[in-house]
């Protein structure tokens, strides 16, 4: 994918494109952030775009005002540092209010209340997930603080995110999220980021197991690996950002992240940008949900929460997950239908203007363009790096395992440019390339790796045969069997 065009820090906004708080000017137009976020191979993160959401302001403070004696799920974590991730079937979880979550976090020796069996300096609290449509269902005029459509997504607000707040120590275990690609938006406190690119899949030992649509989970604490048991994680690339207050994270598809907060209170708020790639899939993950369910539930019927994730709560019967598959299925096919009579459309139109005699360099652009390029109504061109001091990219770290816990990018970008005056983030442009056969060697190595532990230990779970059959490579490949398939019958 062709990266995207730069912008200098002199280029203006386009008139009229409302980015103006009085003498400050947002770096990016709507339609350029769009066509940077579409473009971009790697995680970066946007500087000075929000800084008049209403938003910007969201402190836990003021959102306990503002939901009051709203009860909010906290999800109850262990601050330790074992080699295990500490998955969200393993937690405990509380049901409190922001103010008296506040209150517990000043870390008081003496507390009544809901968090009265968990010892501050022993436990971390977490209202991750927490989606605006079910917070906020009696303040709908909130959704329109978070202004999305900044980023060239027109319309889009609170409607479409998610809210997470946090103590110190909050995280979420390594994940890859199956759907869209992400935007970050960091509102109060520091948040730290481990991500790894998708191409290092098989060296993060993917599982399904605890089950969500759209996670697939690492089997690794990447803050602390057993590497004895998981040799092939030391071959994973890790790129780390600290994401303060004012700054919009941009996490392309398929990017592996961990997260964690790194001061007293975090406040941070998300939305998952829809991708053309989400429509197969869907298919793949209903693959998921099939196999997983069937062979869990079979397994032990009476027990989904040992293996079902707390915010997964949809039917798990197999009818269930069947009529899923097919609806996935037929979905898919009803948008390729829709972009063929798109593609057609615009075959007709270009015919058209043929004949009406148009300008004949025109027409020799048009006749060069492909389906995708008709689609976009553009041609792809090279372009600048976009990045700068407004736009810095995340970078690869290079920090060793033990010190990997200091902060890290703790300035505003401005010091990450290279001895020669350019910035280190346009060697997304040279990384690694694997190809699918070193992959598939990959997996079968990190499949006796996490086999042989010990000569007795010969016993297959049902979890080890889901690692296997639930791969995400497997399911793409099958789901293309199915599609495939699917296309000869009709």
């Amino acid at each position: 994918m062709a990266a995207a065009p730069g912008a200098t820090p002199d280029s203006a906004p386009a008139a009229g494109a409302g980015e103006v708080e009085g003498e400050r000017v947002k770096p990016f137009t709507p339609e350029k952030a769009k066509e940077i976020i579409m473009s971009l191979q790697q995680p970066a993160v946007f500087c000075n775009m929000a800084f008049d959401w209403p938003a910007h302001h969201w402190t836990a403070k003021h959102l306990s005002e503002v939901l009051h004696d709203k009860q909010i799920r906290f999800r109850m974590g262990m601050k330790r540092t074992d080699t295990v991730p500490q998955f969200e079937t393993t937690c405990a979880y509380v049901e409190a209010t922001l103010e008296e979550f506040l209150t517990w976090n000043c870390n008081q020796s003496t507390i009544s209340g809901p968090f009265r069996d968990y010892d501050h300096s022993k436990f971390w609290a977490y209202a991750d997930y927490k989606y605006f449509i079910s917070l906020f269902d009696d303040k709908t005029d909130i959704f329109q603080d978070v202004i999305w459509s900044d980023f060239g997504f027109p319309g889009r607000n609170g409607r479409e995110s998610t809210l997470w707040i946090g103590s110190m120590g909050a995280h979420t275990p390594c994940h890859l999220d199956s759907y869209g690609c992400n935007l970050v938006f960091q509102v109060q406190g520091r948040k730290r980021w481990h991500l790894f690119p998708p191409e290092d899949t098989p060296f993060l030992y993917p599982t399904r197991i605890p089950y969500e649509e759209s996670s697939v989970f690492s089997k690794i604490n990447v803050v602390n690996p057993d590497l004895q048991r998981f040799p092939q994680f030391c071959k994973a690339r890790r790129y780390m950002v600290t994401l303060k207050p004012g700054q919009v994270l941009f996490v392309p598809r398929h990017w592996w992240h961990y997260v964690e907060s790194i001061d007293p209170v975090t406040v941070s708020i998300n939305s998952w940008i829809e991708l053309e790639e989400d429509h197969q899939t869907r298919v793949e993950e209903a693959i998921t949900r099939m196999l997983v369910c069937a062979l869990k539930t079979a397994e032990d019927p009476h027990n989904t929460r040992a293996w079902l994730n707390p915010t997964e709560v949809e039917e798990t019967s197999h009818e269930v997950n069947c009529h899923y598959l097919n609806r996935a299925v037929s979905a898919l096919f009803d948008y390729r239908t829709s972009k063929v009579v798109e593609i057609q459309a615009l075959r007709t139109n270009r015919d058209d203007m043929k004949k009406e005699g148009l300008n004949v360099h025109h027409h020799m652009e048009v006749e060069q363009m492909d389906d995708q390029d008709l689609l976009l109504g553009t041609i792809k061109q090279e372009a600048a790096s976009p990045f700068g001091p407004d736009l810095v990219p995340v970078i690869l770290s290079s920090e060793e395992l033990p010190s990997e816990r200091r902060g890290i990018f703790e300035g505003d970008g401005k010091d990450f440019v290279g001895k020669d005056g350019e910035h280190p983030g346009k060697l997304h442009c040279t990384k690694r390339q694997r190809t699918m056969s070193k992959n598939e060697d990959v997996v079968a190595e990190q499949t006796a790796s996490d086999s042989s532990m010990a000569p007795s230990q010969t016993f297959i779970s049902t979890d080890d045969l889901l690692d296997c059959l639930v791969n995400p490579q497997v399911t793409r490949i099958v789901a293309q069997l199915l599609i495939k398939g699917r296309s000869l019958w009709s």
